[in-house]
């Protein structure tokens, strides 16, 4: 699913509002997060460092097994038609999940790990909670620095989202931006897939990927890397007859990578050797700019 935007776009702005992050009042929030805190799963908030060269500690040594939640990269040469592989998509019900604040109530709270206590206390989690290492995980990723050749920024807001979108893409530039669409209603989340005939190379000189991490209200990982990427829209076929549209971004150059980055160890490469792609969840955004169209490509 695409939207191609202005930048400035009410309709992008309704688009983001309604589908992913409809505001709500703080202290509405702040009754209800501990529900809605849970519909984020810690092993989720690992997704961020999906395009990046952070590590991953989820990544079991047994060989006969993996994390199914790990299950989404493969490399570009398995990017074809009639391609048949198991691939991880976490579904969430925005209903229920983290909204985005406005700029304004962002700003009136910390975002700080030398103020977790007090935003503990806050939202009310005790401090040996799930929902308080999520906390820190995400405040400790977010300041960490970035990898050689990375920007990143995390968003606490749909303007501040936009504007660091901006100032990577352009401020002039008219954007598109896209997510994975499940065509069909299924709890299944980890499954069989097979890609159909249909695949679109998006052009993405630059891009910006926003990922979803565990907070009491909705805060996006967005980053934006030098090394070349290619940009994807899929057409996959479950075995369970679920229909996905599903973005995927190909990284060509993984040199900078940690070595211990989850992808090579689920694909037994090595950073540099190859390049590294991954589906995206439907929650995640890819920001490019509108370029003119070059059509579809089948592969």
């Amino acid at each position: 699913m695409y939207l191609g935007i202005n930048f400035m776009s009410w309709i992008l702005c309704i688009y983001l509002l309604l589908i992913l992050c409809s505001y709500g009042g703080q202290a509405r929030e702040l009754a209800g997060t501990k529900n809605k805190f849970l519909e984020i799963p810690v092993e989720d908030s690992d997704v961020r460092k999906l395009d990046t060269g952070h590590t991953h500690d989820h990544f079991t040594t047994h060989t006969d097994h993996i994390d199914p939640s790990l299950m989404v990269f493969f490399t570009l040469k398995d990017l074809k038609v009639g391609k048949r592989m198991p691939i991880h998509f976490p579904k969430r019900d925005p209903a229920n999940s983290p909204k985005l604040w406005s700029r304004e109530e962002a700003d009136s709270v910390p975002f700080s790990s030398n103020q977790l206590p007090y935003l503990l206390k806050l939202f009310s989690f005790s401090p040996d909670s799930s929902q308080a290492i999520a906390m820190e995980n995400t405040l400790r990723e977010c300041e960490s620095k970035p990898i050689k050749g990375e920007v990143k920024f995390c968003a606490t807001s749909l303007e501040s989202m936009l504007d660091f979108t901006q100032s990577i893409l352009g401020v002039t530039s008219d954007l598109q931006v896209f997510a994975t669409l499940h065509q069909t209603k299924s709890s299944v989340t980890f499954q069989n897939y097979t890609i159909l005939d249909t695949l679109m190379e998006i052009p993405a000189p630059k891009m910006v990927a926003c990922h979803t991490i565990p907070y009491p209200y909705a805060v996006f990982y967005c980053h934006s890397q030098e090394s070349g990427n290619k940009v994807y829209r899929v057409s996959l076929a479950g075995e369970n007859e679920d229909r996905v549209e599903a973005m995927v971004v190909c990284h060509l150059d993984t040199s900078q990578w940690a070595p211990s980055h989850v992808s090579f160890q689920v694909l037994k490469i090595t950073p540099g050797s190859s390049p590294v792609c991954h589906f995206f969840p439907a929650d995640h955004l890819i920001w490019v700019p509108k370029l003119q169209a070059h059509g579809s490509s089948s592969m």
